[in-house]
């Protein structure tokens, strides 16, 4: 479906915000893929999946894990989110410090400390949003908004303190990606012609 003021489409289902998550592709690869065949110039994937049991899992395991495959894509800009309290900053800067002993590109990521209540971020949540900032390419407030938390984003009433985070994320997404890949950035890829295969008997 076709974004409000055309030039952006979204691929959804069109399901009620309170609806359990699509079983999709869990290999990073194939929603690349999906770009490239769709000749998008950006796509935004949204997912969820607990962070840190991946990485703890891949290093115990020896596998590349998911965190890894999604850091590695080609123009990727990972986007960490994460809860504005002590639980959920702590959380992420364990995260961080896993990742960078990995060595996953920190410089083109952005962290969002996702609001979960009215006021100012607690005084634990500013000085880690001050630790991740040297660490990551930026570091997001995203302010709480009853709105969204009630209805998501078909709802008429989001906040403008919400949209001005929105886009300051999304510009902190483009500005580590114009410093890793340039300005512009390179043409969105194009997938290989596929070449009718012969049959290997006469029909």
């Amino acid at each position: 479906m076709d974004g409000p003021g055309a030039g952006w489409q979204a691929l959804t289902d069109g399901r009620e915000w309170s609806a359990p998550p699509l079983d999709l592709p869990a290999d990073p690869a194939a929603w690349y893929q999906l770009a490239a065949i769709g000749g998008w110039q950006a796509v935004v994937a949204d997912t969820a999946y607990p962070l840190g049991h991946d990485l703890l899992t891949a290093r115990c395991g020896n596998i590349p894990g998911l965190t890894r495959t999604w850091a590695e894509l080609p123009y990727a800009v990972p986007v960490l989110c994460t809860a504005a309290t002590a639980d959920g900053v702590q959380a992420l800067q364990q995260s961080v410090m896993v990742m960078a002993a990995e060595g996953l590109p920190l410089h083109r990521m952005v962290a969002v400390l996702v609001g979960t209540g009215e006021g100012r971020p607690p005084s634990v949540v500013r000085a880690a949003a001050t630790m991740l900032s040297g660490r990551v390419s930026a570091v997001v407030h995203l302010p709480y908004d009853a709105g969204v938390r009630a209805n998501g984003l078909r709802s008429s009433r989001v906040h403008s303190r919400t949209l001005q985070a929105a886009a300051q994320a999304a510009s902190a997404v483009l500005a580590a990606a114009h410093e890793s890949w340039g300005a512009p950035l390179p043409p969105a890829p194009q997938p290989a012609v596929l070449r009718p295969v012969s049959p290997a008997f006469p029909a």
